[in-house]
């Protein structure tokens, strides 16, 4: 079991959720995740470690189907029977130069504990988007770390007004980056590789459905340079400019029938 030592709303259908899990919170490092089992009837999910201490691990999650859902109603005190990890390969440290950061949706939860990291030998710049101000989460925090933060609205409630996609094209016009990290939904991702194919490196952090998260079922592979890859164990990150992305939309919507399904019944 592994307790909820604090609760947060963060933005719309948004939370945080801080577990008590010494041994992973040990090992973890950015770049990492978990698989996540409420109880013994719950499905396994992937998600982030958004943060951790000595004793801690922090996940953020947004309410999308019914485990979510389940989720967010936990509260402080509470318990959660498995919680895998720390999983994945967790991200390379060193010296690039100038990193841009291209983050939406729960991605930018993604993107903190990696900014953090690399933030002590490079300069950070860290695009962040969402369709509306309320689901924008982290701002102060990824601010703290970062040498320049450009946010982006659909709307234009908050910041910028457009795509990230056109936050990054000004942004790698005006000054030279060494790498793009973009991490978020597959659609953006992919728009992001397009833009910097030929120009910029880039890594793509995918994190797409996972049913064990070490490597024996195959949900989550994806086409990498035309070999067959495990996001769960290979990854999460990957060069976006050998991902198939077309691939991965597909196969990233093989359930939603079955997610609708399962919400209705509920």
């Amino acid at each position: 079991m592994y307790r909820i030592k604090e609760k947060k709303f963060l933005a719309q259908k948004t939370y945080l959720i801080k577990l008590f899990a010494p041994d992973i919170a040990k090992k973890a490092k950015p770049g990492n995740f978990i698989m996540l089992r409420i109880d013994e009837k719950g499905e396994r999910i992937p998600l982030t470690i958004a943060n951790h201490d000595s004793e801690t691990i922090t996940i953020i999650f947004l309410v999308v189907g019914r485990t979510t859902e389940d989720l967010s109603k936990l509260n402080e005190g509470d318990d959660i029977l498995d919680v895998a990890g720390p999983l994945g390969n967790p991200i390379k440290i060193k010296n690039y130069g100038t990193v841009v950061f291209v983050a939406g949706g729960l991605g930018i939860a993604a993107i903190y504990p990696q900014l953090k990291a690399l933030k002590k030998n490079n300069k950070i710049i860290s695009i962040i988007g969402s369709r509306k101000k309320e689901l924008l989460f982290l701002l102060d925090e990824i601010k703290e770390s970062s040498d320049r933060v450009i946010v982006c609205t659909d709307d234009g409630s908050y910041g910028k007004k457009g795509f990230v996609t056109d936050a990054l094209k000004e942004t790698i016009d005006e000054e030279e980056t060494d790498m793009v990290i973009t991490i978020g939904p597959t659609i953006m991702m992919k728009a992001v590789a397009e833009l910097t194919k030929d120009k910029v490196k880039t890594v793509a952090s995918i994190n797409s459905i996972m049913v064990d998260g070490i490597g024996m079922c195959g949900s989550c592979r994806v086409h990498v340079d035309n070999e067959i890859k495990f996001a769960c164990v290979d990854g999460p990150e990957f060069d976006a400019h050998k991902v198939d992305w077309d691939e991965l939309l597909k196969r990233n919507s093989k359930y939603r029938e079955e997610e609708h399904e399962c919400i209705c019944l509920k």
